[in-house]
């Protein structure tokens, strides 16, 4: 029988029957996060005494927890973002990362689009306003087909959701670190710096890591430069932008709207915020369609097979 000791702090895999039954039927000897949030680095380390393998999802990895799991040997990731991984300190005390990217690319860009759709034809504040207020306003918006489409990080998910606004015919405007040419030309995008993205983009829709490069890359100034009828979706990672600034920009009307799945800080606790007329969100939600928890969770799991030989 297999001994390796397995912990999941994933509430969202704990809960999930499927993924359960298929990592209790390699590693028996798994604790699951049944009681709740894990708060604090105290804590979190307590949980994880013992463990051999750990699945983790936004839990922050670093030095000063690592070191308090002298038994710990591999970090298996349950969702794609590395922000709270500290791989360098992962390759200090001698833990091994086990990571899949792109594995939710297709319930993100899924997401995106509805956001897409919801704000350039109104569906959502119009729904809001007819069941808080009966309001019966025929604002059907515009069509999405007749939008400039400005996608900043060409990765996994943007490129997914590229391929789902091709019946659409939206002029989309594409910005990247990495240099992809020969793709923007076969799929007749138009490669640009993220200053003409932001003074001439319908729908600015973001899809970057969260890293130095990224972090609060949405500021008062970049609001100051988008068009007051221009929306902006984030549903990558909720630090690329500032939400204070967000929320003044939607409080000033600068810009017409925003739908975003992230928060800077998760759960979000500024009502005041969630509340604004012209904001549609949901709590992180974007990746967790059935399919990409199944294709998060069983990566996790073949990370560790691997890892211990399985």
């Amino acid at each position: 029988m297999n001994n390796e000791k397995i912990v999941v702090t994933s509430r969202s895999f704990s809960a999930h029957p499927k993924l359960r039954e298929e990592l209790l039927a390699l590693f028996p000897n798994t604790k699951f996060n049944d009681q709740g949030a894990i708060v604090g680095e105290k804590n979190l380390a307590k949980f994880l005494s013992g463990a051999d393998g750990a699945i983790v999802a936004l839990d922050p990895i670093k030095l000063s927890l690592l070191n308090q799991c002298p038994d710990l040997k591999i970090i298996s990731k349950f969702g794609v973002g590395m922000d709270n991984v500290d791989s360098e300190a992962c390759k200090i005390t001698g833990v091994s990362i086990g990571w899949t990217g792109g594995l939710n690319r297709r319930g993100v860009a899924e997401m995106a689009l509805c956001y897409m759709v919801g704000l350039s034809r109104h569906i959502f504040f119009s729904a809001r306003d007819l069941r808080g207020s009966n309001s019966w306003i025929k604002d059907g918006g515009q069509d999405l087909s007749s939008k400039t489409i400005g996608i900043i990080g060409v990765g996994y998910v943007g490129k997914e959701l590229i391929g789902l606004l091709r019946g659409f015919g939206c002029k989309i405007l594409v910005n990247d670190i990495i240099d992809q040419k020969d793709y923007y030309k076969e799929h007749k995008l138009l490669e640009t710096d993220k200053e003409e993205i932001f003074k001439t983009a319908d729908i600015i829709t973001v899809h970057t890591p969260l890293d130095s490069s990224t972090e609060k890359m949405f500021t008062e100034k970049v609001f100051s430069l988008m068009k007051q009828d221009s929306f902006l979706i984030n549903v990558a990672r909720g630090g690329i932008v500032d939400q204070l600034a967000l929320k003044k920009a939607l409080m000033g009307n600068d810009i017409a709207g925003a739908a975003i799945d992230v928060f800077e800080m998760e759960p979000c606790d500024d009502f005041e915020f969630l509340q604004l007329p012209n904001l549609y969100c949901t709590p992180h939600t974007g990746g967790s369609s059935e399919q990409s928890m199944l294709a998060m969770g069983r990566s996790a799991i073949n990370h560790l097979k691997k890892y211990f030989g399985l």
